[in-house]
């Protein structure tokens, strides 16, 4: 069944109860309020620093956003952006748009004006709903965006470029618009992440969105009685599909506009959070603030936090073997997935294979993968690696408007990923690299995940990437980009020193220290690193000459 039915139900089923939080750290901040302070009072339902919806408002709301596009004539398969920040709104106009028949277009909120140009083109978006942080944005390129028809601003003191979203949808009708809706329909188009170039339109079905809350459910199995805190934003299919489990639970979830490791726990106890999703460097933030005492556990009551998961990059041992230190009784998983597989649980850890940590696992419920050498041969030994593929109902349809990219990655009904990977000897699943990031220096294949595990066990070492740099005798060289722990100072030569232990081959041939940088969903951009440190390769190899 389509996916806004189980919004219905929710409503008539728990419309009282509390569906959504919105926690702002900096309003708290405002009010000169700490967060000991905050956790003993009963703050009011429509607090600056909290504010809540019930099952029943998120359905009331999404019926009047349906409605309100209604009337712009928007009909089914019309595609409608939205350019917001993490914010009680943002899911209601994601299914009001669901409802009215249109497809839900999420854009990314660090995308310039170009990149937002390019993507509303790419997708013929013909309504855009954007927030005051994008006025800027949008307003440099509202007439060059010729398909947009409607540009809808959610929040105060509306643009004179724009309508008041606000305005215009409280006239409308909070009652269910009689749109037929069917599993097969398109529903929704996010973006590829453009860790590997411009970003791709991704095509899912409703089917797709439908399988992701059966998926999450399956693998975490929340209950009406779980609190999820979703920290990443949105826009992205990582903290949506995560939410999904809520959604088909009729569970509560917080949506926290923070990152920092304080407000994470903080949230954690105060909201009294059951599942948290984290990325890695979020992560690792909280375990340096433990191991240097500005976080005290004992301050905190965090005995119902159950779970504690990790996706959209590979985790290393170490840091999971650390988290436990402090949170022995923690359930853990990793889940893997992309874009293109509507997001994590594709392949999943489990919950009961803690033991297999480094491992992303096996096939996530209903999903089939396999791993496939250059020819397309199906690998079956262990330890040899290849490209992972993936089958399943949550497998994009197609690039819209790229028949060329579809056809490199869909070969029938299955998704070439691009990841490269490989099994132990009891079928689990371990990435390797981006076949991208794949490094080939001397004929010899590096896979920098490997490279960057090994050097992440270094106490001085806050964040790594392992990149491949011009090298004239060899083609290329493995270079490591070292981020350090606050405080901390390292030489090359102890570092160098350090990775006496790995295989001769594996050695980086140059360690640079530098800040890493990641997108908003924690994985590393590798493009940028490799275009800052371009030169440094090139002229390493004409000193060669």
């Amino acid at each position: 069944m389509p996916i806004t039915e189980i919004l219905e139900k929710n409503a008539r089923l728990y419309g009282d109860d509390v569906a959504l939080v919105e926690i702002n750290p900096q309003e708290l901040e405002k009010r000169h309020t700490t967060w000991r302070e905050y956790s003993l009072i009963e703050p009011s339902k429509n607090d600056s620093f909290r504010s809540e919806m019930t099952w029943a408002e998120f359905d009331r709301k999404a019926n009047r956003v349906a409605n309100l596009l209604l009337t712009r004539r928007v009909r089914k398969g019309a595609k409608v952006g939205i350019l917001l920040m993490n914010c009680l709104e943002w899911l209601p106009i994601y299914f009001g748009i669901l409802k009215s028949g249109a497809m839900a277009v999420p854009l990314n909120f660090r995308y310039t004006q170009e990149e937002i140009r390019y993507c509303l083109d790419l997708a013929d978006v013909e309504v855009l709903i954007f927030g005051p942080e994008f006025i800027g944005r949008v307003e440099d390129i509202c007439d060059r965006i010729p398909k947009v028809k409607a540009l809808l601003y959610v929040g105060e003191d509306c643009p004179s470029f724009a309508e008041s979203f606000f305005q215009l949808v409280s006239y409308c009708s909070s009652k269910a618009p009689q749109i037929p809706l069917q599993d097969t329909d398109e529903a929704a188009i996010y973006f590829s992440s453009g860790t590997t170039g411009f970003p791709k339109a991704i095509v899912h079905l409703h089917r797709s969105l439908m399988h992701s809350c059966k998926v999450e459910q399956a693998h975490h199995h929340q209950t009406r009685e779980d609190n999820f805190l979703c920290i990443p934003p949105l826009y992205h299919t990582g903290a949506k599909m995560h939410w999904m489990g809520s959604l088909l639970s009729g569970g509560r979830a917080v949506l926290l506009k923070g990152t920092s490791p304080e407000t994470i726990i903080e949230t954690a106890s105060a909201e009294h959070c059951t599942i948290v999703w984290l990325l890695v460097p979020w992560a690792q933030d909280i375990l340096e603030k433990i191991d240097s005492g500005e976080i005290d556990l004992s301050r905190y009551d965090l005995h119902q936090w159950r779970l504690m998961h990790i996706g959209a990059q590979p985790v290393p041992q170490s840091l999971i073997k650390h988290w436990r230190d402090y949170f022995p009784n923690h359930q853990y998983d990793t889940n893997y997935g992309l874009s293109e597989s509507i997001g994590p649980g594709a392949v999943h850890l489990g919950v009961e294979n803690i033991h297999k940590v480094g491992a992303i696992g096996k096939p996530g419920y209903g999903w089939e993968a396999k791993i496939v050498d250059e020819d397309g041969n199906v690998v079956t030994e262990s330890n040899k690696v290849g490209e992972l593929c993936l089958k399943g109902p949550g497998v994009m349809t197609c690039y819209y408007n790229d028949p060329e990219a579809t056809e490199d990655v869909l070969k029938g009904e299955w998704l070439y990923t691009g990841d490269m990977a490989m099994t132990d000897e009891d079928g689990f699943i371990f990435l390797v690299d981006r076949k991208k990031d794949v490094i080939i220096t001397g004929g010899e294949n590096l896979y920098p995940v490997q490279i960057e595990d090994f050097i992440r066990t270094n106490n001085k070492v806050h964040d790594v990437a392992v990149i491949g740099i011009a090298d004239k005798r060899l083609g290329e060289i493995a270079a490591a980009i070292i981020e350090l722990k606050p405080g901390e100072t390292c030489t090359e030569e102890e570092m160098n020193e350090f990775c006496y232990d790995l295989p001769r081959y594996k050695r980086p041939r140059r360690i640079i220290f530098d800040e890493i940088p990641r997108n908003p969903t924690g994985k590393i951009e590798k493009p940028k690193l490799r275009e800052k440190y371009n030169s440094v390769g090139l002229v390493a190899a004409e000193n060669q000459a």
